[in-house]
């Protein structure tokens, strides 16, 4: 069964960059939407950012400071956090699927990794 691994989290400081990686256990192209969720303390879980074959989503409260990417050759998805604030501290998960949806939505993925902490320090 196919098992998705998150990499890359800690510690960082505001305004520092960290950049996440998600590998799938399995090789494919074909994943239709790949994407990155969190969850901070007390709060639900949202969707950051998700791509798609040719097309970006993005959590407003990241626009101009994340960018998501894939590797598909490697089964990868990547997030590239810059400029981080405090307020992104948080739990970060990976999510894909072989269908569709909203982007944004749980319900839409099939598969999950575990987690990976990101902590932004003032």
């Amino acid at each position: 069964q196919v098992q998705l691994v998150e990499s890359g989290g800690g510690s960082v400081q505001a305004g520092g960059s960290l950049r996440l990686s998600c590998a799938a256990s399995e090789y494919t192209y074909n994943w239709e939407v790949m994407a990155w969720f969190r969850q901070a303390p007390g709060k639900e879980r949202e969707g950051v950012a998700a791509i798609a074959r040719d097309t970006t989503y993005y959590h407003d409260s990241v626009k101009g400071r994340f960018t998501i990417s894939r590797d598909n050759a490697k089964n990868t998805v990547y997030l590239q956090m810059n400029g981080v604030k405090p307020e992104d501290t948080a739990i970060y998960y990976c999510a894909a699927t072989l269908g569709g949806g909203w982007w944004h939505l749980e319900a839409t993925y099939n598969y999950w990794g575990q987690g990976t902490q990101v902590t932004v320090s003032s």
